[in-house]
Formats: C-alpha cells, sequence, structure tokens
C-alpha cells in the first residue's frame, strides 16, 4: 500500500498518511467520549514524518485539551481530526473515519474500556485493556486543565 488520504466533512483539511501505521484502536477514555459526542473514537497513529497535510488544505485549528495534549479539527466544518500528546512525542492520531477506504491495518483493540459508556457494549472479539494497563501508563500524566 503506497498510502492513503484523508479529509475533513467539507474538504477544507486534508492530509496524506504513508504506511505503516502504528496502530489502529478504539479509544473509550472520558475525554475522547466527550470531545467527538461519540461512545468511542476510532484512532489510527501515525509516525509525525509520515503525515503531511496535501497542498491547498486548510491548517486544523487546535484545542489545547490538557497541559500535555491537544486535539486538531477544521476551522470551516469543525470535523474532529486529530490527536497529538507529549505522551506520545513524534506521533499524530487521526481520527479513522475521516479516511475512506481501507489502511494497512484492521482495528487491533479497545483502549481504556473501564471507562466505556454503559450504554454502548461491543461484541467484537478484540482485546480490551483497561487504564491501569501497563501499555497506556504515559497516559496517566494527561491531566484536564484546571
Amino acid at each position: 500500500m503506497s498510502g492513503f488520504e484523508g479529509r475533513c466533512l467539507c474538504g477544507a483539511v486534508r492530509f496524506a498518511v504513508t504506511p505503516p501505521t502504528l496502530f489502529f484502536a478504539h479509544c473509550h477514555c472520558r475525554w475522547c467520549r466527550e470531545a467527538h459526542g461519540a461512545a468511542f473514537v476510532s484512532w489510527v497513529g501515525a509516525a509525525e514524518e509520515r503525515f503531511r497535510y496535501l497542498s491547498g488544505s486548510a491548517q486544523p485549528t487546535w484545542y489545547q485539551s490538557s497541559p500535555q495534549s491537544r486535539r486538531g479539527f477544521c476551522p470551516k466544518c469543525g470535523t474532529r481530526l486529530f490527536f497529538a500528546s507529549t505522551v506520545c512525542p513524534g506521533e499524530i492520531h487521526v481520527a479513522r473515519p475521516a479516511i475512506p477506504g481501507p489502511i494497512d491495518r484492521e482495528p487491533q483493540c479497545h483502549v481504556f474500556y473501564d471507562q466505556h459508556a454503559e450504554w454502548a457494549e461491543m461484541s467484537d472479539a478484540l482485546p480490551r485493556y483497561a487504564t491501569d494497563d501497563p501499555g497506556l501508563a504515559k497516559f496517566k500524566a494527561v491531566k484536564r486543565p484546571d
């Protein structure tokens, strides 16, 4: 696979990712759910050097959601597109629905599943990781702004 392109709802913010991606996970943390107004958010992780905005793309607006993390969205239509954090240096996380068509991997897991919306139970067989899982330990540094 040579790469894939994505965009916001209105097409103002357009980007490309060159595989390999880092992961494809469904996040159930309260912050992602609140930021997206959804039961969970599906993220594709990309190394920053494998991510680029396409020619003519608008630049996203960034909201500092914690001292460590920020979330990017389209300044025109408001589509929530990106997550970046100092706890994941060198990475940009892209909302999977912004990428039409296939990518280089299938969903791998559910993260922060202990925070999932009680009204949205998942029936797939993907692994489920809780907040205290060692693989998620770096995210404990993320705190809400006061």
